[in-house]
């Protein structure tokens, strides 16, 4: 195995893990944002009332994007144990 390949693999992976979490970690930092706005607006300073918002839209997220997570994942797997024997010899 070429050094070549091992950074190819690497940077496949790095791309994969930025793509599969890039909709969770947005949807949190939206929902962060509003959450945040309103209690500047409102003037409410209660810590825990911004972790709520967040909790439930990312769980609302995973249900919307998980099988898509779900394949990307799969497949990229596939093709690793796919291609096994290269990286073995």
């Amino acid at each position: 195995m070429t050094s070549e390949s091992i950074m190819g693999l690497g940077q496949n992976s790095i791309f994969l893990t930025l793509m599969v979490v890039a909709p969770i970690l947005g949807i949190a930092l939206v929902v962060g944002l509003i959450v945040s706005i309103i209690q500047t607006v409102t003037q409410i300073q209660e810590q825990t009332l911004s972790f709520a918002p967040k909790i439930i839209a990312v769980f609302l997220g995973l249900l919307v994007f998980g099988p898509w997570m779900l394949t990307h994942l799969v497949d990229f797997t596939r093709n690793i144990l796919a291609n096994l024997s290269s990286f073995i010899g």
